[in-house]
Parts: C-alpha cells; structure tokens; sequence
C-alpha cells in the first residue's frame, strides 16, 4: 500500500457561515465544493499549510484555531489523509486565484453542496458546531 497524501483543510467560519470553495477545471475532483486547502510541502506542518493555502487559493488570511477532525479516505486513484482546522477569518476578502468560486454557507445547509466523499463526517461534526 502507497502513503497517503496528507492534506490539511481549513474550515473558516464568518458570522456563522462556513467557507466552501469549488475546484477548478482540470483538478482531481474538478466541479466539487470543499474546504479550502491542499497538499503539505516538505518539512510543513498542517496549520502552516492551511494557511498558505488559503492565501494562494483565495486571499485571505486565516488563523488555526482548533483541530476538528482526521479521516482517512481511499480514492481509486490515492489515499488521502485528510486534518480539518477550525480557522477564523482575519483579513482579506476571497478572491479566486485558485479556485473557480466560493459560498458562505450556513452548517445546516452544506449537504445541499456536492462535497467529495471524504468530507461527508466533517460536515457532520460542523452541522453540531456552536458558530
């Protein structure tokens, strides 16, 4: 069995709503709603990662709160190791550098979204989230 990638994803919450961002044409995943984030760097920590993600992908600048989950997902193509951080918005308004758009979404609607199926237990846990 190969290594999982280890991906690190931001949840930023805003005045009770959740950032998601869609990915772009020509990604694994291509048309999915998720969380901002992406593959760790060599010698990176995850909430290192998350933070530069979100400023590569949107403009924004986010802070690592809290840890939220980790699920492991096996896709035909890869495993994923997936860390969820709860982050809070500090500056910046998204922008879509690296993304092809974004929602603020409230909890109780983000299964209205097609997430990728390793972030099916994540939404669970933020639906019972006190934003």
């Amino acid at each position: 069995m190969t290594q999982p990638v280890v991906v690190a994803a931001a949840v930023v919450i805003r005045e009770g709503r959740v950032l998601l961002t869609r990915r772009a044409e020509g990604q694994h995943l291509a048309g999915f709603w998720e969380f901002p984030g992406g593959k760790l760097e060599a010698g990176e920590s995850p909430e290192a990662a998350v933070v530069r993600e979100c400023r590569e992908e949107c403009g924004i600048e986010v802070e690592v709160t809290d840890i939220l989950d980790v699920t492991h997902h096996r896709y035909p193509e890869k495993d994923v190791l997936l860390l969820f951080y709860r982050c809070e918005l500090r500056s910046g308004e998204v922008e879509h550098l690296e993304v092809a758009d974004h929602a603020w979404v409230v909890p109780s609607k983000l299964e209205q979204y097609s997430l990728p199926p390793a972030d099916a237990r994540v939404v669970v846990r933020i639906a019972a989230l006190e934003l």
